[in-house]
């Protein structure tokens, strides 16, 4: 199907928003309503967001993303509520504290693995039936780190490659039933999760600022909700933000190769990563 054809409005089109209570998905909720759609928002937690207009189209339902009966059911009430389901953006995820895999918690990293692998999968087999009975769309949040070197956080890296091969896949598997499918890669987007993960780490901060200054500018949850929702209203099969990252994904095996080179042999980068050695599962220093 062609990225330029068979765009997609989104006005009276109904949306699934997984972890949609904060960050990135509450914004993309509200721009979704916005634009005249309407949206369930499925969180561990009840949405927190008093919506500008339109709150009369937002359903906010309690869900597990990693638990096949809570999602089914969940789902089961949108389709009770709106009657449909035409988009489903899963973008439930979480980020671990810096640590080498060597010094890595197995929980932690199951945990993580459950909820940004498992729990996409889920997500989007619970609203499959629907998106393709609509010639829907799916989204899928990737990450920059899909192709990037993810040194001192290698589970979370490993996560988001894995959701760039679902939705490649998902693009080709779903071609025939007319439902289109993007992935979104974004860098650091300044929420909650990056403010725990990131900000709060001053080895993890000053890792990344190893990397070329272009590439550790921020964006914000409006400008992330914008990508997305224009993703899905051209039926883009990739969006990039900051896009310049779409110019490293092109030439990944380039880029990617003299960035590997570069990153193990820079002192900061082994420092760094010696000093993410010491911690234990958890991400607390060790002595």
């Amino acid at each position: 199907m062609d990225d330029n054809e068979n765009r997609m409005s989104v006005g009276g089109k109904v949306a699934v928003i997984t972890g949609g209570a904060r960050g990135v998905g509450a914004a993309t909720a509200q721009l979704l309503v916005d634009k005249g759609a309407r949206v369930a928002i499925i969180d561990l937690e009840e949405s927190p967001v008093v919506f500008d207009r339109g709150s009369a189209s937002v359903l906010s339902l309690k869900g597990d993303v990693t638990d096949a009966n809570d999602m089914a059911a969940a789902v089961e009430k949108v389709l009770d509520h709106f009657g449909r389901i035409d988009i489903v953006i899963a973008n439930a995820g979480v980020a671990a504290r810096g640590s080498t895999v060597r010094a890595s918690s197995t929980q932690v990293n199951d945990r993580l693995w459950d909820i940004n692998v498992g729990g996409v999968l889920t997500s989007v087999r619970a609203c499959l039936p629907s998106v393709i009975a609509n010639r829907g769309h799916v989204v899928l949040l990737s990450s920059v780190f899909a192709f990037l070197n993810g040194a001192g956080t290698l589970p979370y890296a490993m996560s988001k490659a894995a959701v760039e091969q679902l939705g490649r896949g998902l693009r080709v598997e779903l071609a025939s039933h007319g439902v289109t499918v993007t992935t979104v890669y974004f860098s650091l987007v300044d929420t909650e999760m990056i403010r725990r993960s990131v900000d709060s780490d001053p080895t993890a901060q000053k890792l990344l600022g190893t990397l070329p200054l272009p590439f550790r500018k921020r964006i914000t949850p409006a400008e992330a909700a914008s990508a997305i929702v224009g993703g899905v209203e051209r039926r883009k099969a990739r969006v990039f933000r900051p896009r310049r990252w779409a110019g490293v994904s092109a030439l990944r095996g380039v880029v990617g190769m003299a960035l590997d080179a570069h990153q193990a042999s820079d002192a900061t980068t082994q420092a760094m990563l010696r000093e993410l050695d010491r911690r234990d599962g958890e991400g607390r220093l060790t002595s």
